[in-house]
Order: C-alpha cells, then structure tokens, then sequence
C-alpha cells in the first residue's frame, strides 16, 4: 500500500505537467496568431521561436532526468516525450526557415545575374537602364 500514493503522484505529476506545458504553448500560438491576424505579416522573429521551443525541450528534458533520479517512471517518460517533441518541433520550424532563406536567396541571386546579362546586352554599363524583370513575392 505504499507504492500507491506514489503511483498516484507520479501519474498526477505526469499530467499535470504535460498539460500545464502544452498550455502554456496553445497560448504562445494563440496570442501570435491574434497579432498576426490583422497585418497578415510575422511579428515573431524565427529566433525568438526556435529559443522558446529550444528552451522548452531543453527544460523538459531536465525535468525527465530529474523526475527518472526521484524514482517516478510515469512522469519520467511523459517529460522526455515531451522534449523530443519539442525538439522535433524545433527542427521543423528551423528547416522550415531555412528553406525559405535558400530560396529566397537563389531567386536574389537569379535576378542579379538576369539584370547584369541585360545590362551587358544594351551596351550601357552606366546602370541607369531598368531590366524588365519579372519579380515574385517573397516572404520577409
């Protein structure tokens, strides 16, 4: 009879916590989509994105070592799962930035090397002649 009430703190502790962190992350992603919504723009830097969810993982993963050393398996293997979901979380949203600045980089990239081939072209190397370049939107 005495393992029961720690069983019974080790599974409370498990949901108690792993609900109180994805709270804590609903609410991130509600309050930046309300200030997204009217603008339609990104008030988040991707830093500050990938450095609350490093730190959610890395806070996570800490809680697990310190949870599985006090002997409470339950809670133990909820906040490592919550780490590495975080964690892949975290490489998501750093590739998905990262894909975005490699293309947003090579469309750059090609329309300076279309402007100089029409530079070339017309003869002039003063500049002042504007390529009829097409260009495309890309996210800030």
């Amino acid at each position: 009879m005495a393992s029961m009430p720690k069983g019974m703190l080790d599974l409370g502790l498990a949901v108690l916590l792993s609900g109180g962190e994805v709270a804590v992350l609903v609410v991130l992603w509600f309050v930046e989509a309300v200030r997204q919504w009217p603008n339609r723009v990104e008030t988040t830097p991707g830093s500050t994105r990938r450095f609350v969810l490093g730190l959610g993982s890395a806070f996570s993963a800490l809680l697990g070592h310190g949870f599985s050393e006090a002997g409470l398996p339950v809670t133990t293997v909820s906040q490592t799962v919550l780490a590495a979901l975080l964690a892949l979380l975290l490489i998501l949203v750093a590739g998905t930035e990262g894909y975005e600045r490699v293309g947003r980089n090579l469309y750059r990239s090609r329309l300076r090397r279309e402007r100089r081939r029409w530079h070339a072209s017309q003869g002039r190397r003063d500049g002042h002649a504007s390529p009829p370049v097409r260009r495309r939107r890309w996210p800030r």
